[in-house]
C-alpha cells in the first residue's frame, strides 16, 4: 500500500499505510525539552561532529499517563491479534510445501509490488504504475520513543530492530548501519504521543518537514504502522530518507510484523499484492515475518542491474532473469 505524495520541492515522497506491524529499543537523547527518547541502534562513533549525532547516555523519561482512546486503541489491537491467530494467521516461519512459488509468480509478484501504488495521494485513491525505487546511498537507522512506551518494551524492540536491520543489510547487500546521522528513523509511539514524535523526527533528518509528515499524523483505528520514504535530492526515484510509524498498543507480534513489513518497504517493495504468497506484502496476514520470498524480492529489488527510475516494461526481461536465476540457486 504505497502513497505519493505531492510536497513542496526538493521533497518528494512515498508513503503506504498497512494494518499492524512493530518494532525498537531505549537508548540515548532528549529532544528539546520534550518527553521524547530518541536514539540510535548503537552509540554513535565520537568523530561525528554534528550535535544531534553526538554520543549521549539513555535518557529515563517519566512516564506519562495513558488516555481513554490509547488504552482502548490496545486492547482492541490485543483482540485483533488473538483473532488473527486463533484463524492461523500471522505465521512465524518463511513459508514451506504448502507455500510453493516458481521463478515466474516471483517475477510477477515484484512487479506488482515494486512498480504500483495502493494508493494515490493523501492515503485515498487507487494508485497507479509507478518507477523503480530504492536507496543508493546507505542507510542509516534510528528511532525515537514516545513517553508512553515502557523501558522494557524500548529494550525489547531495539533488540529486535537492530537484528533485523542487519538481515535487511545482508540480504540486499546494501549499506545498513546504525553509524552517523539517521536517515531512516523508526517512530514507536502512542495514541497520545505520535505527533510530537514526528514533529522530533523533521527535526532530526535533514529533507523532511513537518508538514509532509502530516498523513502520518491521524491513523485510523485498523492501521497499525505506516511508512514515508522521501526522494530529496536530485533523482526523483532514489530514496535519501525514511520515517516509519509503529503503534505502541499493538501487542507484540503485531509490533514484530510492522516492524518486518515497514522497513522492507521503506527500502523499496512499497505495494501490497493479494497473489502474494507466501509473503508479508499481503492484505491477508497470512504471515507475520519475512518470509523467503520476501527475501528473493529484496535480493531483486537491490541487483545491480535494476536501476531507479526503471519502468515495469524496461526492467521486466531483467526481472525474469533474476528470477530464474535466485530460483535455480540454493534456497
Amino acid at each position: 500500500m504505497a502513497l505519493a505524495i505531492p510536497l513542496a520541492p526538493p521533497c518528494r515522497a512515498d508513503q503506504r499505510m498497512v494494518r499492524q506491524r512493530d518494532f525498537l529499543r531505549w537508548g540515548a537523547m532528549a529532544i528539546a525539552g520534550a518527553a521524547l527518547v530518541a536514539c540510535d541502534l548503537v552509540p554513535q562513533p565520537t568523530s561525528v561532529a554534528t550535535p544531534r549525532a553526538r554520543p549521549v547516555r539513555p535518557v529515563e523519561t517519566q512516564l506519562r499517563p495513558t488516555s481513554e482512546e490509547s488504552a482502548a486503541l490496545r486492547s482492541y489491537l490485543v483482540q485483533v491479534q488473538s483473532a488473527q491467530l486463533s484463524q492461523g494467521l500471522l505465521r512465524e516461519d518463511a513459508g514451506g510445501p504448502d507455500t510453493p512459488f516458481t521463478a515466474d509468480m516471483l517475477a510477477r509478484n515484484f512487479e506488482r509490488i515494486v512498480f504500483f501504488n495502493e494508493y494515490a495521494n493523501a492515503l485515498q485513491g487507487r494508485g497507479g504504475e509507478s518507477p523503480l525505487r530504492k536507496w543508493a546511498s546507505p542507510v542509516r537507522m534510528g528511532l525515537i520513543f514516545g513517553p508512553s512506551v515502557p523501558p522494557s518494551q524500548r529494550s525489547d524492540d531495539m533488540a529486535a530492530i537492530r537484528s533485523y536491520a542487519r538481515r535487511l543489510g545482508q540480504i540486499t547487500g546494501h549499506p545498513i548501519s546504525n553509524f552517523g546521522n539517521p536517515n531512516f528513523i523508526v517512530i514507536v509511539a502512542s495514541e497520545d504521543d505520535r505527533a510530537e514524535a514526528l514533529d522530533a523526527a523533521a527535526d532530526r533528518v535533514p529533507g523532511i518537514s513537518r508538514d509532509s509528515l502530516n498523513a502520518l499524523r491521524s491513523l485510523s483505528r485498523d492501521t497499525y504502522c505506516a511508512v514515508a520514504a522521501y526522494a530529496a535530492g536530485s533523482k526523483d526515484n532514489t530514496y535519501t530518507a525514511a520515517v516509519a510509524v509503529i503503534r505502541a498498543e499493538n501487542p507484540s507480534l503485531l509490533r514484530l510484523s510492522c516492524i518486518h513489513e515497514e522497513l522492507a518497504q521503506g527500502l523499496g517493495l512499497a505495494n501490497d499484492s493479494r497473489d502474494a504468497r507466501p509473503s508479508i506484502f499481503n492484505d491477508d496476514d497470512e504471515f507475520a515475518l519475512l518470509t523467503r520470498h520476501d527475501e528473493l524480492l529484496l535480493k531483486m529489488l537491490y541487483d545491480p542491474r535494476l536501476k531507479a527510475g526503471m519502468t515495469a516494461t524496461e526492467a521486466a526481461p531483467i526481472t525474469r532473469i533474476i528470477a530464474r536465476e535466485l530460483k535455480s540457486g540454493p534456497l
